[in-house]
């Protein structure tokens, strides 16, 4: 006889219920060897999959190997384990966790299979997996995933009556994940469903406005209306806009830093920022084109233009370009300010970037008159790759830098599954 779990929400929407329960051999979904969800952001359909998975597991197997996979170690852990745990015990699984080894156990009813964490960030992380036998996979965020690694995942499947699991928010439509497998369901013999955020009940109307409020072009057509669509136009057009600009507001700000682009035959592009309830004003910058002025700068001459940027603010950090070593370490010797390596993921940066402008969390004032230009330059590559064209992209670019590594830095995550396998 096979016992009903109850998962304590309030409601489920019909697609999220479809999720739920396509294995289930009552249905007739239960012949695919797989499901993809893709779809809108905040739609409900990651912690469905992974409930569903788990219970799919449980229901099908025993002694079982399995593997959960996302981007890294820690959005895995993050995006996955941290909310679906709690939820196992709640609904009467028995749930532990290998600290050491990036895995879990779950038991009920004399049942039990264990659960592997992957992180999939490049190409190298194929090795990871490699000799492993497994009943399932779970790819959280298939899209962000190297094809290299997820096909070395989808190998391991070999025990019978395995499934392949999958979801993700669009990206363009030449991605692999879509050309390969989104678009090939019925040859792969896999269950597609397409969520939006009305598919979250959940999800507030007044949330949902937010979250459509944070996008525009392809980003909104990709993370609010789902589909797979090409990047083209600016890159943040929304940035024509008068409204988005500030005037230098008179107060006592309560931090200072400083982002870098650094370059000496190209353009040298550094952001002056101050913090003041919550929003990160671009306050000044200086911005450097050896072709516009005919000569170039050294290290050393733009780092004196940094002290004068700077002035006597207290600047907390300064985040350089990663790949500007010889700047860094002149900027380490002089031992005045402290500065790291900025965090250098361009496409999720500038999805990062337009979200701060467009929320508030950071504003370019009016006197920031080069990073306004560019803001009005910077384009998508027509080419169909998504990336912006390498051009008019420097003041683009400590900016970026700015949000990835000041604005949205995160320590170390703490949590329960530690160190890669």
């Amino acid at each position: 006889m096979t016992e009903v779990i109850t998962i304590p929400f309030k409601s489920f929407s019909p697609k999220q219920l479809d999720l739920l329960t396509w294995w289930t051999p009552s249905r007739s979904s239960s012949r695919f060897d797989g499901i993809i969800c893709d779809g809108a952001v905040r739609s409900g359909k990651s912690l469905c999959m992974s409930i569903s998975f788990i219970s799919w597991a449980m229901f099908s197997f025993q002694n079982g190997s399995f593997a959960i996979c996302g981007k890294t170690i820690k959005s895995v852990k993050r995006n996955v384990a941290a909310p679906l745990l709690p939820i196992l015990r709640g609904i009467g699984f028995e749930v532990s966790e290998k600290l050491s080894s990036n895995l879990f156990h779950v038991s009920l009813h004399g049942k039990s299979n264990t659960f592997y964490l992957f992180g999939g960030r490049d190409e190298s992380s194929a090795s990871l997996i490699q000799g492993m036998t497994l009943c399932g996979v779970l790819f959280d965020e298939a899209a962000l995933m190297p094809r290299s690694f997820v096909e070395q995942a989808l190998a391991r499947c070999s025990v019978e009556n395995s499934k392949l699991w999958f979801n993700c928010n669009p990206e363009y439509p030449q991605h692999w994940f879509c050309r390969e497998w989104v678009k090939k369901t019925k040859q792969k013999n896999i269950y597609y469903l397409h969520f939006t955020m009305d598919d979250n009940p959940s999800l507030s109307p007044k949330i949902r406005k937010r979250y459509e409020n944070l996008y525009s072009g392809s980003f909104y057509d990709r993370f609010v209306l789902g589909k797979w669509v090409a990047s083209e136009g600016l890159v943040y057009p929304f940035m024509s806009d008068d409204n988005m600009l500030y005037e230098l507001p008179d107060v006592p700000f309560q931090d200072f830093a400083v982002s870098c682009d650094y370059g000496t035959v190209n353009p040298a592009s550094f952001g002056l920022w101050a913090l003041y309830q919550n929003s990160w004003y671009r306050i000044a910058e200086y911005y450097y084109s050896s072709k516009r002025e005919g000569f170039s700068r050294t290290d050393e001459e733009h780092y004196q233009a940094l002290c004068r940027l700077i002035g006597d603010r207290p600047v907390s950090q300064i985040v350089v370009d990663p790949s500007a070593a010889s700047f860094i370490e002149v900027i380490r010797r002089h031992d005045r300010f402290p500065v790291i390596p900025a965090k250098n993921n361009v496409l999720d940066g500038i999805r990062q970037t337009s979200s701060a402008l467009k929320n508030g969390s950071i504003k370019i004032c009016r006197s920031c008159t080069d990073s306004i230009h560019e803001f009005g330059l910077y384009r998508w590559d027509n080419s169909g790759k998504d990336s912006p064209v390498k051009e008019n992209d420097h003041a683009m670019d400590d900016i970026r830098y700015f949000v990835t590594t000041v604005l949205n830095h995160h320590p170390d995550d703490f949590f329960v599954l530690a160190s890669d396998r």
